[in-house]
């Protein structure tokens, strides 16, 4: 009789348990990036009262008698489906769409969640501006050559957006020209702006006059230059003799060699340069050389010369003058880009994503974040759309993984379930009464 009461206990007991979880489950069905939990019940070890005997010749076996001593929670895990994405506009909120979470660091701690609702503080810092804690990924650097990089395979790092940052002027190296001179007109003028190391412009003036039946003059001039000291070549840069080009076509229209009188491209990309000194500090002078790309040999690209109207220009050049950081962008791969001033793009920084052998075993540790435990596995850290991580989607937050109508379903079995085990303990209270009756 006593066992019935005591099963009942445990009834009540662990749906009270699941209730509990339900109750957290809805009361965070609109958190951020909140992950339900579940709760799956198992039965309690059971008692014997005669053990099973095997057949004989002259009789069957005989199964066990066991009475069950109740049941008791099996598992209380924590589902990671994927949340539906809510768009927000605001370029800070970050949504991860598929495997993957955010690092967050405060102090030597680490923490991980699936919430992206950051910010930026006054030092320029990616935060978490309800716990403060710090958005873990890689900054970006010049190399050796001057190229920005991102290393993702070195250890992450605070995410600092250099507010306020200057892009220092860059002279021009390189300039590219593009489209057609008409075959049977007689000249053609392109310019293009270019700048020098301290962000002056200067206008690299093109002429192209027509020689020859396929051959053509490309005079190039800066006016801003000091007078005569424009040169240009198809070699080493100041070898050539004047300031002016001879380009040389194939009936097909493409551009097959470019001179400078001394030296002749041929092959390949034809790139000649011209070098010109300007008045820099005092009386100094500064020299400066640009490249200039007129096509590929044989090749329709660059300057053709076909029988439309001329269209030739410079189309392309790598200089700019000093701007000032005045915004950033977030890509798919969590990449920070800045934007600045002088229409220069650069990266500054990417957002670092980790994933776990097993995401269930994680420990929850408020605040929607999680941390490492012994049966999580340690964390794997790479950028977003590698390694079998999700990708990042800005301006959008993931929300909760609540499903209501799930909820109150469970909710319904589990007040059922729990009313049960009530009917059966009143009911073993209604039988002890009948016995302790009998001394009537």
């Amino acid at each position: 009789m006593m066992r019935s009461l005591f099963s009942g206990v445990s009834g009540l007991q662990n749906h009270q348990t699941r209730m509990d979880v339900i109750g957290n489950n809805v009361a965070n069905v609109n958190t951020y990036g909140f992950k339900k939990g579940r709760v799956t019940f198992q039965d309690m070890i059971s008692q014997s009262l005669s053990g099973a005997a095997r057949p004989t010749e002259g009789k069957g076996g005989i199964n066990p008698q066991q009475v069950g001593l109740g049941m008791m929670i099996s598992t209380i895990d924590t589902i990671h489906t994927q949340g539906a994405l809510q768009v927000t506009g605001v370029n800070t909120d970050l949504a991860i769409q598929g495997e993957g979470f955010f690092i967050e660091k405060s102090g030597e701690n680490t923490y991980f969640s699936r919430n992206g609702a950051f910010g930026v503080d006054r030092n320029g810092t990616l935060v978490n501006p309800a716990s403060g804690f710090k958005v873990q990924g890689w900054m970006a650097y010049n190399d050796e050559a001057g190229i920005t990089t991102i290393n993702n395979a070195s250890s992450v790092e605070d995410i600092t957006v250099p507010l306020n940052e200057k892009d220092p002027a860059r002279a021009t190296e390189n300039t590219v020209f593009f489209c057609n001179l008409q075959k049977t007109s007689d000249a053609h003028q392109a310019d293009i702006t270019v700048y020098d190391s301290t962000g002056t412009t200067h206008q690299l003036k093109a002429n192209f006059t027509r020689t020859d039946v396929n051959t053509w003059e490309m005079a190039l001039d800066v006016p801003s230059s000091t007078e005569g000291s424009v040169n240009v070549s198809a070699g080493d840069a100041g070898t050539g003799t004047g300031n002016t080009l001879q380009l040389t076509f194939d009936d097909s229209g493409a551009l097959t060699s470019v001179g400078d009188g001394t030296n002749t491209l041929t092959e390949g990309v034809l790139m000649p340069n011209i070098s010109f000194t300007y008045a820099g500090t005092g009386a100094a002078e500064v020299t400066q050389t640009i490249n200039i790309n007129v096509g590929e040999a044989g090749v329709h690209t660059g300057i053709t010369q076909f029988e439309s109207p001329s269209t030739t220009k410079a189309i392309e050049q790598d200089g700019y003058t000093m701007g000032m950081l005045d915004g950033f962008s977030i890509d798919d791969s969590g990449t920070l880009t800045g934007v600045y001033t002088n229409g220069n793009r650069k990266p500054l920084a990417q957002v670092a994503l980790a994933k776990f052998a097993n995401a269930g075993g994680l420990d929850k540790s408020g605040g929607s974040t999680f941390t490492e435990s012994n049966n999580s596995g340690p964390a794997s850290i790479g950028s977003a759309g590698s390694q079998g991580l999700g990708g990042i989607r800005a301006g959008a937050l993931e929300m909760s993984n609540v499903d209501l109508s799930e909820q109150f379903t469970d909710m319904i079995i589990t007040q059922r379930g729990f009313q049960s085990n009530a009917r059966t303990i009143t009911t073993s209270d209604q039988m002890l009464q009948e016995i302790l009756g009998l001394k009537r």
